[in-house]
This record gives C-alpha cells, structure tokens and sequence, in this order.
C-alpha cells in the first residue's frame, strides 16, 4: 500500500510539473505577443486576442481576403525600391528631367529613395509580424489604420511604377542589366525567405485537419520553392566566367570633366579627371553668336551660369546668341554649390571650393590644348546653332578650323562623333577616329571608316562588343557612374565608358561579383542543400510536437491532468515561487 501510495504521489508530482512546464509555455511570450499584436492589431491585452485553434482557420474571412493585399503591397513596394536603387546611376538625369520640366533644381531622386525606402520599410515590418503572429499560433487582425496604409502603400507604388514606366523607360533597362549581376544574390535571399516562411507553413499545414486544406497551404509554397531551386538554369551573368578569360579595364573617359568633384564643363572639372587618372574627356560645344565654340551643355545658360543674377532679361535665350564677350563675364561655379547637382557628392576641401566658385565658361580651344598636354583623348556633342544665327549653316566648318588650326591637338586624340557631313569632316581631317553613337552592320561600319561606337549602356551587349570588336571597332557606353554597372560593362567587354564618377571608379581593380562558373555552382547547390535540410527540420519538429500533443491529449494519464489542475490551481496560487 505505502508503495502504491508513493507511485500515486511521484504520478501526481510528475503531472504537476506537466502541467506548470505547459502554463509557463503559454505564459512566457506573453510579452513578446502583447508587442506583436499591439502593432499590427492594436490589441495589447490579452484578453482582446485569440489564438489559432488546431485545423482552424489563421483569420476570419475579410482578414484572409485583405492579406492578399497586404502581400501584394509588399511586393510592389519591392519592386519599386529595387527600381529607384538601381537608378541611382541615372538620378542626375532624372533631376535634369525635372529642373527642365520644372525650372529650379532640386534633388528630387534622393525625395523619391528616400520615400520608397519608407514605404517598403512600412510594409515589410507589418508582414514579418504578421509572419511571427502566425508563428505563434495567433488569429490575425490587422487595424483598419494599417489596413488604410497598406492599400495606399499599394496605389502608390503600382502608380509611380506606371508613371515611370512612360517616363522613364529606359529603366526598365538598367533592371533587367542590374539581374545580370544581382540575380544570384537575390536568388539566396528569397530561398532565405522561403525558410522563414516554412516555420508558419509548417505549423498551419500540420495543424490542418483536411488534407484539402493541407494541400492548399503546402502545395503553393513547394511549387515556388522548386521554382527557385531550378532558377539559376536560366541565369545568365558576363561576371560568372573562367578565370583568365576578363578582358582589361575599359577606359575612363570624365562626363564633362568630374561633375561630382568641380562644376560640369569648367576647366577645373577637367583638371579633376586627369587628376584621377582620366583616359579621357567628354563635353558639349555650342558655337557663340560671333562664332567662338565654347563648352555648354543646356540650350539655356540658367542651370549653370549666374545669368539670372547678370542678364535677368535674357536668362531664357538660347545659349548660342550671346557673344563671347558676354558669356566670359558670367560665373559658372557658384550654383555648383547653391543646388548641389549630385545626390552623393563628396567634399571640397577649401582651396577647392575657392576654385570652382571663380570657373567661368570654356572656350574649346582651351580645352582641346589641355587634352593635347596631356594626352587625353576627347569626344564631344555638336550643337547646331538656331534659326537666324550666323554660323548655323556652316558650323562644321568652324568647329574644324578651331581644331585644326587654333588648338594644335593631335587628330588621333578627336573622337568625331557628329553625323552631319561627316564625309567632308574625313576628308579635311583623316586622322580623326570617326565614332558612331548607334548601331549598324558592321559592313556599314566599315564603309564609313568608324573605328569606335558610342552607345548608352542600356544597349549593352557581351555579343555586340565581341562581334564589333573583331571588325577592329571598339565600344564606349555612357554614362555609367556605379561600379555595380561599370562591373558588367567590364565583364561584357567593353574598351572605355563615359562616367562621373572618375575618381571613383579609378579605384576598381576588379569587377565587383566576378567568379567562375565553379564556385557559382557550390554557392547554388549550397544554398539549395542547406534550405532543404532546415524546412525539412522544421516541418519535421512541427510534425513531431503535434504528434505528441496529440497522444499526450489521448492518453487517458493525461486526462487525471484537468483534475489535477483543478485541484491543487490553490496551491500553485499560494506558490509564486515555484511559478516564477
């Protein structure tokens, strides 16, 4: 009897301490719950919560038609981030667009990251509590306040990707160039999503008591899942190659000089570049009313002179009517610093700022004797003067004789880009590198005698530069300033590019993202081995603390439990400390 008296004790210990270990799981993410819920419900009681019962359903039925739309908000304020981030090379565009549309500068790319920034940021933190919600075994509820900036998250992103795709086109360019380098990175990030996903999933499907309902949650998520194991087959990246196949660094030829480090155009703009150890120098030549090229690139003289503050009368005329004389009295690098024109500019010292706020407009002859001295090739945009200028009919010509005759560079050293009479320009000046800003058959090339093409880089192709290339016509792109884009013009093979960002790119010794082929393979399989081990763990704990729950729920020792909870829930009052 005394021994059956100690087993009925130890059994009713045993069970006690069943019943504390279950109480304290309950209990002890109490706090972490009431954080959660309070966020995405504004419930923070826990009386104004419930939790999911087992083969139920995670969320009343609005609940589960608005989740959609929660998802769907994140997935196109995604992909509006990802747009805006990878523009980052073209914002300086995209704010001329605006200043031209608008007329005052202001940066609004930066308002617009930084906008996309916060509205992802919004979105994602209510999924990933809603994901831990999930986790948890919590019914869903999400406040009618969120559910007002979920919906607004999501008219805005799907307008402002609509409005940019009219726009901006283009960009949808630079996205899908941005893959080549991007995709295998974005590829171990959503596989690392999909194991996040697999806690929630595992713990909803397990729980399920129809299989229906059970096919219906897992069934989804595998077929995705296998989508991405199986997607790097179709990768394609000009960075994943053999080693010793990289062809040299393309050459760095500065955008109007370093129009990040000094004011665009402007003498001290090309110091820069040859500073920072520029192959070459870009610009734009209009040709003043008395016939003197100078160096501008806007039809106004607005954005980047004080004539507002000169000439106020005469700030919207063309820039090309107004003599030299008059153009060499304006300054042309004190706005460099009133409107900032780069989102990400690095500072001057103070010898530096001195300089560009005392630039003034520069002559082409000025330029092209300081390319000679050093070396640097240049090429250049000619803008034909408007109606009723002098020199409208014959600006070729002038242009040549200040090349030819008044600036002593060397022929080799002109990359000629304009089209017009280009015919005549080879006969009075056959040491020049004829360029092309197209393509055309390389047959066509050759009978015009171009040697180089000058394409922007969202017509770039490994396959067009490797097939120009072997008719001796090299490539340049334009403009590429971020070393993520100058990475895969490297790795597809183009000779030089148009940057502002000289001084930065410089410093690349190496495309950005470069492997073989082999160490890709190991990353893929990798990150396919270990997710599939990690959901299989996980689906497999699910599985396995449902199934003891539920012999634990059949067995009929466990039934003496609510009886025992019953009777000794006094004593466990009376003892916080064996609670605590």
């Amino acid at each position: 009897m005394e021994a059956s008296s100690t087993s009925l004790k130890t059994l009713k210990f045993g069970k006690l301490k069943v019943v504390r270990r279950r109480l304290l799981q309950r209990y002890e993410h109490q706090p972490f719950i009431s954080c959660l819920a309070g966020f995405y419900s504004c419930r923070w009681k826990r009386y104004q919560r419930r939790r999911t019962e087992p083969g139920k359903c995670c969320c009343k039925m609005w609940e589960c038609v608005f989740f959609p739309l929660l998802v769907g908000a994140f997935c196109f304020s995604l992909i509006f981030l990802y747009v805006v981030g990878e523009a980052k090379n073209d914002y300086n565009n995209f704010d001329w667009y605006n200043y031209g549309n608008l007329g005052f500068w202001f940066l609004w790319s930066l308002v617009l990251l930084i906008v996309a920034a916060i509205l992802f940021t919004y979105i994602a933190l209510l999924l990933v509590v809603a994901m831990c919600l999930l986790a948890e075994g919590q019914q869903l509820y999400l406040h009618w306040s969120h559910k007002i900036g979920t919906f607004l998250v999501l008219v805005f992103s799907v307008t402002a990707l609509s409005v940019l795709s009219v726009l901006w086109a283009d960009q949808w360019k630079t996205v899908r160039l941005s893959f080549q380098i991007t995709a295998p990175y974005l590829h171990i990030g959503a596989i690392t999503i999909m194991v996040l996903l697999s806690w929630p999933m595992a713990l909803h499907a397990i729980r399920a008591d129809k299989k229906v309902v059970r096919v219906i949650i897992v069934g989804p998520y595998l077929a995705i899942l296998l989508f991405l194991f199986l997607i790097p087959l179709g990768m394609y990246s000009p960075c994943i190659r053999e080693m010793g196949t990289l062809g040299p660094k393309p050459a760095l030829i500065g955008h109007r000089g370093a129009p990040m480090l000094a004011p665009e155009n402007t003498e001290m703009s090309f110091q820069k570049t040859i500073e920072h150890g520029g192959d070459g120098l870009e610009t734009d030549v209009t040709i003043s009313y008395d016939g003197v090229p100078f160096l501008m690139h806007d039809s106004t003289l607005t954005r980047t002179t004080n004539i507002k503050e000169v000439y106020p009368n005469d700030s919207a005329q063309n820039a090309a009517l107004f003599s030299w004389d008059t153009l060499q009295k304006l300054n042309a690098g004190t706005w460099f610093f009133k409107d900032k024109p780069f989102s990400f500019m690095g500072s001057l010292s103070r010898a530096d700022q001195i300089q560009a706020m005392n630039q003034s407009i520069y002559k082409l002859s000025n330029f092209l004797r300081l390319a000679d001295s050093q070396n640097k090739f240049v090429i250049f945009d000619l803008y034909r003067p408007p109606e009723k200028h002098p020199y409208r009919n014959s600006w070729i010509k002038r242009t040549l004789e200040v090349i030819l005759n008044e600036s002593g560079i060397r022929p080799h050293l002109v990359l000629w880009l304009e089209n017009s009479m280009r015919s005549f320009v080879q006969s009075a000046a056959p040491g020049f590198q004829q360029t092309m800003g197209r393509k055309a058959p390389v047959e066509d090339l050759l009978m015009d005698n171009i040697v180089k093409l000058n394409l922007v880089y969202t017509e770039m192709s490994s396959e067009d530069i490797r097939k120009y290339a072997e008719a001796n016509i090299t490539t340049n792109l334009y403009v590429v300033n971020e070393p993520w884009l100058f990475s895969l013009a490297w790795c597809s093979g183009a000779h030089s590019v148009t940057t502002n960002a000289v001084h930065i790119l410089k410093n690349l010794n190496q495309p950005l993202f470069l492997m073989t082929p082999q160490q890709y393979n190991i990353m893929w399989i990798l990150t396919d081995v270990v997710a599939v081990l990690l959901i299989s763990l996980i689906f497999a704990l699910h599985w396995w603390r449902e199934q003891s729950f539920s012999c634990c729920s059949h067995d009929s020792g466990l039934k003496m439990e609510s009886g025992i909870y019953n009777k000794f829930r006094t004593e466990l009052s009376d003892l916080p400390a064996v609670m605590a």
